[in-house]
């Protein structure tokens, strides 16, 4: 049963989570799944980190609590798709599967409530460093984690002082040019893919960088992530997407009048395009 303060959609799309790394915001997307509910949610990639998992076991119980939240929606009828992603690649392994009413794919493509179809893909399998350069891949994962680690000080000091959760790493991505750079490549590509595969659109995630675009009729849209941003791409009951931002919980406040989403709609990103 809903809640009073649960806000209810189609489909949510929830991405790069990385549950097993210590940068992962577990508690903020438990709350975040307290107060949202949809029919259908796709887990769009990188939801467990495999790669920080083998070279450091963390696990703590908010992270077991994620799962077990999302295996008691699955049982009460949400259909929940998991799509692998890079940090999660073992998935692919098992894709068709199901796991507690959760079942594992590669791809997916979702119809959207107005007949629109999407390409639903983590996106890592268009990424050429992930895919042809490995060590430089894992190189890079070092260097997110100390960017991660600068993440938790700022968090820290922020919340001393009762200020809002900010994200430096997201922040310091959009003021490199080679990161602004390749996320625009990223996104065209992604657009190709969908041109390629016939459909009106592509919903990914992966480069942590939350969007929703239109590319020449082809929608883009991106999930963002739980480890910087905070979001999730939410469609309504009439196909329309938004974009959802769940920000930090402040001191002395009930999660109901201090999380309050910013909400992103899609007309008006089009029309800013």
């Amino acid at each position: 049963m809903s809640g009073t303060n649960t806000r209810n959609f189609r489909t949510l799309f929830i991405s790069d989570v990385h549950l097993g790394s210590k940068a992962a915001k577990a508690d903020f997307l438990i709350d975040f799944l307290r107060h949202h509910e949809a029919e259908k949610i796709f887990l769009v990639g990188d939801i467990v980190d495999g790669w920080r998992l083998r070279r450091q076991w963390h696990w703590p119980q908010l992270h077991n609590d994620v799962v077990q939240k999302l295996l008691r929606q699955a049982r009460k009828g949400t259909e929940i798709t998991y799509i692998a992603g890079n940090h999660d690649e073992f998935a692919r392994n098992f894709q068709g599967v199901h796991f507690g009413g959760i079942v594992v794919a590669d791809r997916a493509i979702h119809e959207a409530a107005d007949g629109k179809r999407f390409l639903v893909i983590h996106g890592d399998q268009f990424d050429a460093v992930v895919q042809n350069v490995r060590w430089l891949a894992y190189l890079g994962d070092f260097a997110y984690d100390a960017a991660m680690a600068t993440n938790r000080v700022v968090a820290r000091f922020r919340r001393t002082f009762g200020m809002p959760y900010w994200s430096f790493s997201s922040w310091a991505k959009v003021k490199v040019k080679k990161a602004v750079n390749f996320i625009g490549a990223f996104q065209q590509v992604l657009t190709e893919e969908a041109r390629r595969s016939e459909v009106d659109g592509v919903i990914c995630g992966h480069i942590h960088h939350a969007a929703i675009e239109d590319f020449d009729g082809i929608q883009y849209i991106n999930t963002g992530d739980w480890v910087e941003s905070c979001t999730a791409v939410a469609e309504d009951f009439d196909g329309s997407f938004v974009l959802l931002h769940w920000p930090h919980v402040m001191a002395g406040q009930l999660a109901s009048e201090a999380l309050v989403p910013m909400v992103l709609d899609q007309r008006r990103v089009e029309k800013a395009a």
